[in-house]
This record gives C-alpha cells, sequence and structure tokens, in this order.
C-alpha cells in the first residue's frame, strides 16, 4: 500500500453517488489513483485490466447486474485481491444489514450519502488497516 497516493476504485450505480466520491477523492484529498465504475457487469474482467491493484474497493451494496455480496465473495476468492480492503457503501445501514456485511466478510461499511468533513479521516483508517463501521 502507498499511503502517500492509494488506489481506489468504486463501484456505483448512482450518477450523484459517484460524483460526491470522485469530488471528494480528486479535489478534496487530491487523489490521483481513483477509478469509479458506473455498473458492475463484467468486473472481474475490468478488475483484471487496472494498471496498478486498488489499496481499497468501494461497493454499492445494491448495485446491478451484481450485487456488493456477490463481488466481494468473488473479490475474496481471487488470488490478487483477495486481502484487498473491501468497503461496503449503502443508505441502508439498519442493524440487520450491519450483521450481513460484517458475516459477508466486509472490512467495514460507510453510510451514503458520504459525508465530506468525516470521510477523509474515515479513509485514512482504513487505509492503516482498521475495519470501519462508519453508520453516523
Amino acid at each position: 500500500m502507498t499511503c502517500l497516493e492509494p488506489a481506489i476504485l468504486y463501484f456505483e450505480d448512482d450518477t450523484l453517488s459517484r460524483e460526491v466520491m470522485e469530488v471528494c477523492l480528486k479535489r478534496g484529498l487530491g487523489y490521483r489513483n481513483v477509478t469509479i465504475f458506473a455498473d458492475s457487469a463484467d468486473f472481474e474482467t475490468r478488475l483484471a485490466e487496472l494498471p496498478v491493484k486498488p489499496d481499497v474497493i468501494f461497493l454499492d451494496i445494491h448495485i446491478e447486474p451484481i450485487d456488493g455480496f456477490a463481488m466481494l465473495k468473488t473479490i475474496r476468492q481471487h488470488a490478487v485481491y483477495g486481502r484487498t480492503r473491501v468497503i461496503a457503501l449503502t443508505a441502508s445501514v439498519m442493524n440487520e444489514e450491519l450483521k450481513l456485511l460484517r458475516d459477508a466478510g466486509f472490512d467495514g461499511v460507510i453510510a451514503k450519502p458520504l459525508d465530506f468533513d468525516t470521510f477523509p479521516a474515515t479513509l485514512r483508517r482504513i487505509l492503516n488497516g482498521e475495519q470501519v463501521w462508519h453508520v453516523k
């Protein structure tokens, strides 16, 4: 992991959520190595084609056509990406879903909409290897 310039990958089908993350990461934090995909179609191929292995992958849970839970399962079984930090981003943060996310093997969750004030510190904690269950 390169803490000075982490590689970040985000799968998100909501246009506004993609824009918010991009603004926060690129303009707010100055990160250049940010990849954002608008859907999860053929995600394994697109993941393999990335020029740099991501330090953290953010997954929208309710993305289509393959939801975040199914994507996580595939990522965890992958030889290269299996130990990559994977964080769920979701607007559904009830106790039942938190348990499902933990049991599925996510390294944390961040509630949507993204909070510009707390996200930079949360991202630093994630990049330092902490599990972050940030649900406001």
